[in-house]
């Protein structure tokens, strides 16, 4: 919870609070007055006579009162009554309409939020944000939305395993509450570019290591927001019609590439996988002494090497060093047995 909506749900929460004792004391003081001046009993006689006739509590009065004093009293009654309502009317309602429930859930959410390390934010939770949210959840990526808008809020809070931050991410303590530097990715998806714009410089210069990925509706923002820092800029209406026009003339191919990258059943997957912790077993060596097919059941369709190039498809006598990238495709137990080779060794 950032300082903004703790000080709205301060003012919110005790406002009725503060009235409420406020009228009570002035209640006292005005009753311990009023007898006092109508009956001119002593302060301690008026004081007990106001507190016994607030609470209702039913006790004789401290003597026999006038009948001036006994209107004061009917008046201290109804007065006294009508605070009480009011006080727990207020409460109830600010229960009962769920604004206590969700303080106490966004706390829960913010002490969850404070223990992150190597997260993704996802700035923006239209339909794009709530894809790359399902998409994160799926492989246990942990990641924190981060949103300004109520409606938006109230849809997410639905949800009790999303963690969010109601905010705007232009601002850097939004970005701060969201453990930026602890991030390791950082997902804008709002529909406005002037905002990803701004939003990925000030992501940029708070975590310069940081990988962002922006949305774009505008061909013109892409080079905006490559030039603010952005990793990566995905434009949804173009790619959309790409696909529409694959589609046509390569069915089965998009069909295989979408089943392999988006399929929800444990056949097959494409699995990034480092060379860093490559056994020095492997130092020097190609491919195919690596026997990877023989062994392990996976392939490697692709590589990224240490200067960024892309290779696909790589010959079998190809060098592997540590600075490399593998595209590998397979099972998981395949996968997690090529993982156990590289770095164990045979």
């Amino acid at each position: 919870m950032n300082q903004q909506q703790y000080n709205k749900f301060y003012k919110v929460s005790s406002l009725t609070i503060k009235i409420g004792l406020m009228l009570v004391l002035f209640l006292i003081v005005a009753g311990t007055a009023g007898y006092r001046l109508i009956e001119g009993w002593d302060w301690i006689d008026c004081l007990y006579m106001t507190i016994i006739t607030m609470t209702t509590v039913g006790f004789r009065e401290v003597a026999p009162l006038s009948a001036q004093g006994k209107i004061f009293t009917m008046l201290l009654i109804v007065t006294s009554i009508s605070v009480l309502v009011y006080v727990t009317m207020n409460l109830a309602r600010f229960v009962l309409d769920g604004e206590l429930a969700n303080y106490i859930k966004t706390y829960r959410v913010d002490k969850k939020i404070a223990k992150l390390k190597n997260h993704v934010i996802i700035v923006g939770y239209g339909r794009n944000g709530e894809q790359a949210a399902i998409e994160l959840a799926e492989n246990k990526v942990d990641f924190v939305v981060v949103d300004k808008r109520d409606n938006v809020i109230s849809r997410v809070r639905e949800n009790p395993e999303l963690l969010y931050i109601k905010g705007d991410a232009t601002h850097e303590e939004v970005l701060e509450q969201a453990r930026i530097h602890d991030a390791r990715a950082l997902i804008v998806t709002t529909p406005e570019d002037a905002d990803n714009v701004f939003v990925v410089l000030t992501a940029r210069s708070m975590n310069p290591g940081l990988t962002v990925i922006s949305r774009a509706s505008e061909m013109e923002s892409l080079m905006k927001l490559k030039r603010a820092g952005a990793s990566n800029v995905i434009m949804p209406e173009r790619i959309g019609g790409q696909r529409m026009a694959k589609l046509v003339h390569q069915p089965d191919v998009v069909e295989f590439l979408e089943y392999i990258l988006l399929q929800k059943t444990q056949d097959v997957f494409l699995e990034e996988m480092s060379c860093k912790k490559l056994s020095q077993q492997w130092v020097g060596k190609s491919i195919s002494e690596m026997k990877v097919r023989e062994l392990t059941g996976a392939n490697i369709v692709g590589i990224k090497t240490g200067g960024a190039r892309y290779i696909f498809n790589p010959d079998p006598q190809m060098i592997l060093s540590r600075n490399d990238q593998l595209f590998v495709l397979g099972n998981r137990k395949q996968i997690n047995k090529l993982q156990e080779v590289m770095e164990k060794g045979i």
